[in-house]
């Protein structure tokens, strides 16, 4: 609109004096606009970005890393490397999970369904861009790395999961539990589980969610050329059915969509393996070589495989973390060591086997020295192995494996919403700004973002990684209870009077 239009249609409507005062304050507040937007895109935002990147490395590199080595180390000798002993009752207990029924012939959720809802969150978008970038930065010996953190942290994944089983509460259709809990009625701590619980909402309902639907978006909108903010209102509307259903509806879900995104994508990595067999053993041979070669620590490599290793290995498989043991929770069954073993064997699901089979395709592929970093690694190495239909099936992959990690982030964070209210319009609340953040994350770019939730991820993981390490002993407990009934013969069964009388009075569904 012109000046003189707009001196016209003031004239018309209303006082010109008043017009032009109007016209004047509009201009000062868009100025003012304009000074605060370049302060923070300029200054200020640059200085609130490196102050998170300094919290972020620090947090990290000193502190998280340590505890999770070291709690990793700590739980393999204190369980005497069950995770290793124990491979094939893990085995044995997911090919049985299932069977179980009520006594009113309705079917419980079953061990193998919290496994599903835990590992929906494990593989996630991190698995195809976070290995991604392991190799880019740390090279191959990266994923030896990885190997290690998963073999160690498997540990740490069945301490928190079997104290999330003893520690869980009786809802109206179910069971529910995780850190928060047992933080209550384990260590009597209310404040360290509403601490906790506001940590993982944030971590995984908002900034996590943003990121998933951000990444998903992209892909399909670069791909398929559809507008982003109709993916981004689609893929709510997806979401919301779903989680309106409750961890019913959630757990059929994960037990549906997770064996589908997981084999697929594992027929994809053994189609290309077998393709490129003859140079396999070389492939290895580089691994091992990139995590302890002279080369690697000379040119200053070796430790950059190590932490990238480390980091993504645990940012992958959870161990540690406090997510998972939400969903392990959810199971019914007889024993706590059951789901507690099912969460260890879902790490090595994850990282051994998931993981591995990106990394492969990455190192066949061998694009990892360019500039190509992340996703887009990913993308160029099964593109160059299968051609261009390699770029739609990613984009396949991308869906299921954000789209599931979707659906089991809106749960851990339910599950610690309920532990600080029980409120149903909160609930329902919730379930409404579930859908808002997901369109959300369609719109927006996730740079602060990721750096947010890395430094509430970091919290959370070092309260979870405390409160385990204090209770650990009642889940030792628990595992010799375990072997003994085994080795009778029996199917073992759970009976709380094991425990000392002091902490009988603290479980209520034993």
């Amino acid at each position: 609109m012109t000046k003189r239009k707009q001196y016209n249609y003031a004239a018309s409507n209303l006082d010109t004096n008043l017009f032009l005062a109007k016209i004047a304050v509009e201009n000062q507040y868009h100025h003012l606009n304009m000074i605060i937007a370049h302060i923070i895109t300029t200054d200020f935002g640059n200085k609130i970005l490196n102050i998170l990147d300094i919290a972020n490395d620090y947090l990290w590199t000193y502190i998280v890393i340590t505890m999770l080595v070291a709690c990793a180390l700590y739980f393999t000798f204190r369980i005497h490397g069950a995770q290793f002993s124990m491979l094939k009752e893990m085995i044995h207990l997911l090919k049985n999970s299932g069977s179980e029924r009520r006594p009113d012939g309705t079917k419980p959720i079953s061990s193998f369904r919290a496994f599903a809802v835990s590992l929906s969150s494990r593989v996630g978008t991190g698995n195809l861009a976070g290995v991604a970038s392991a190799i880019f930065i740390g090279g191959p010996g990266a994923v030896f790395w990885m190997w290690i953190m998963a073999i160690l942290g498997s540990a740490t994944a069945f301490i928190e999961a079997t104290l999330a089983q003893l520690y869980k509460r009786k809802g109206e259709r179910s069971f529910y539990g995780g850190p928060a809990y047992y933080m209550e009625s384990g260590l009597h701590r209310r404040w360290m589980g509403v601490l906790f619980a506001i940590l993982i909402t944030i971590t995984f309902s908002f900034a996590n969610q943003m990121v998933q639907s951000t990444t998903l978006c992209d892909s399909i909108s670069d791909t398929l050329g559809f507008n982003k903010t109709t993916v981004g209102i689609a893929l709510a509307i997806c979401t919301l059915i779903i989680i309106f259903g409750g961890i019913q509806r959630i757990s059929k879900f994960s037990a549906i969509i997770v064996p589908i995104m997981a084999i697929g994508y594992i027929a994809l990595a053994l189609f290309i393996i077998i393709c490129n067999i003859t140079i396999i053993p070389d492939i290895i041979k580089n691994i091992i070589q990139s995590a302890f070669g002279f080369e690697q620590a000379v040119g200053g490599t070796f430790g950059a495989a190590i932490m990238q290793g480390v980091k993504r290995g645990l940012f992958s498989n959870e161990a540690g973390e406090g997510s998972a043991p939400n969903a392990a929770a959810i199971a019914e069954i007889s024993h706590p060591i059951k789901q507690g073993l099912l969460q260890a064997f879902g790490v090595f699901t994850d990282t051994l086997i998931i993981c591995t089979c990106t990394a492969f395709i990455i190192l066949i592929a061998g694009l990892y020295n360019g500039d190509a970093d992340g996703i887009i690694l990913t993308s160029q190495s099964i593109e160059h192995e299968i051609g261009p239909a390699g770029r739609y099936f990613l984009t396949a992959a991308i869906f299921l494996f954000a789209y599931s990690t979707i659906i089991s982030n809106y749960f851990y964070g339910e599950t610690n919403l309920r532990f600080i209210t029980n409120k149903k319009w909160v609930v329902f609340l919730f379930r409404l700004l579930t859908g808002l953040v997901v369109i959300a994350g369609a719109l927006m770019s996730l740079q602060t973002a990721w750096s947010i939730v890395d430094i509430f991820m970091g919290l959370m993981t070092i309260c979870n990684l405390i409160a385990i390490t204090l209770l650990s002993g009642k889940a030792i407990r628990l595992l010799k209870d375990y072997k003994q009934q085994r080795k009778q013969g029996l199917d073992p069964q759970f009976n709380k009077n094991i425990l000392p009388e002091e902490d009988v009075n603290d479980i209520e569904c034993w």
